[in-house]
């Protein structure tokens, strides 16, 4: 159950979908331990991630509203003790910092902030970790992987939905 109020995110835009089913193909390979929702907007894929994996997800989002109605949808979810909420702009959050690095990390929000934050989120991802990354149109899918390319990361499945791009990237490994 999601509210979205005035957040964004219900889980059925083809971004939200895309990432749901990369997190399914992740869930298929690995159990991820350490996970982040940046941009988490109403919580979903936060609540997915919990509720599959029953472990611990820290949620982020820019807005305060939507990190309120975030934490409002996970209790509403049953879990609420399983997902923490705050208000950072990209990585720039001591909670963030504290939980690095990351097995998986979802950042489902636009182009251009994903170009900008793809060193960052490197930074932030555990080596032999994922990003899924979505909120892109299928036009802006090469710039989002040469900016993650150039932090060594590649490419490892992606999912395309009614026009929107959504990539699952990986460490390249030696």
């Amino acid at each position: 159950q999601v509210e979205a109020a005035l957040a964004f995110g219900t889980g059925h835009h083809g971004t939200t979908r895309g990432c749901l089913l990369a997190f399914e193909r992740v869930l298929r390979r690995t159990r991820p331990r350490r996970i982040l929702d940046v941009g988490s907007g109403t919580g979903v894929l936060a609540i997915a991630a919990a509720k599959a994996l029953k472990s611990q997800v820290l949620a982020s989002d820019i807005d305060p509203i939507s990190v309120r109605i975030a934490r409002e949808n996970a209790c509403l979810n049953g879990v609420g003790n399983l997902v923490r909420t705050v208000a950072a702009t990209g990585f720039a959050h001591r909670a963030i910092a504290d939980g690095a690095p990351y097995d998986l990390i979802f950042a489902n929000i636009l182009a251009e902030p994903l170009v900008l934050m793809a060193p960052a989120l490197a930074h932030h991802l555990a080596p032999r970790g994922c990003a899924i990354l979505s909120g892109l149109l299928v036009r802006q899918e090469r710039q989002v992987r040469a900016a993650y390319g150039a932090q060594g990361l590649v490419l490892s499945e992606r999912i395309v939905l009614d026009g929107w791009a959504t990539l699952i990237m990986r460490r390249a490994m030696p």
